[in-house]
């Protein structure tokens, strides 16, 4: 049986990059806005980009919301990428009066403009930086220490690194892959990163097909 994912279609993301890049690796993919639709997937792809609140209440607007919150409670695969993976944290600096889901635990700030010994750093964060492993995932095969691609202003501010992954370091050291329960998300873009976010989405589906083809007991 072939292994679906469903990119939501909020108006906040790169929808069609994601959705070839999704099927290069062997999703049969669909960009949908129909949530009931979405929810017959093996992987939900959250993507996301500009500004976190007005990501979150595109989001809620187009009836996600109680989608994703059910998917989790399910432990059914969900993938964030860029502000797709900021909103499933507690909140962000860039609304503080708008909450995200809080699957993973942290704060989403602005990335420092000078850091702590003085250096200054370009705001945004636009372009190649390295993957750093923090503990061992299935999801890092082939990929630690590769080059991904970065577009973004802020960053998530764990409160528990044990759901990172894998950090880049711009400025300051920054979450680039996480993972708690059934959400992953990732800061760069896969889609946009060459080989190496081509080997993180294979990697990604043969974890959610060995996931939909196990035979109950």
């Amino acid at each position: 049986m072939p292994v679906t994912a469903a990119v939501l279609d909020y108006e906040a993301g790169n929808l069609r990059s994601a959705e070839k890049s999704l099927q290069r690796v062997g999703f049969e993919t669909v960009v949908t806005a129909d949530a009931d639709r979405a929810a017959e997937a093996d992987l939900v792809v959250v993507p996301g980009v500009g500004h976190f609140g007005q990501c979150v209440r595109r989001f809620d607007d187009a009836g996600f919301a109680p989608l994703i919150r059910a998917r989790v409670a399910a432990e059914q695969p969900v993938l964030g990428i860029c502000v797709g993976m900021q909103i499933m944290y507690e909140g962000s600096d860039e609304d503080p009066g708008v909450p995200g889901f809080g699957f993973l635990p942290g704060w989403v700030r602005r990335i420092p403009s000078v850091t702590p010994d003085g250096t200054a750093v370009a705001v945004p964060h636009m372009g190649w930086n390295v993957l750093q492993a923090r503990r061992d995932d299935p999801l890092l095969a082939g990929i630690d220490g590769e080059r991904v691609y970065f577009v973004h202003s802020f960053y998530a501010d764990p409160s528990d690194h044990d759901h990172v992954i894998a950090e880049s370091t711009y400025g300051v050291p920054l979450p680039a892959i996480a993972r708690e329960g059934s959400v992953v998300g990732t800061q760069f873009h896969p889609e946009k990163s060459a080989d190496v976010g081509r080997q993180l989405l294979a990697n990604l589906h043969d974890e959610v097909s060995a996931r939909s083809t196990k035979v109950p007991s």
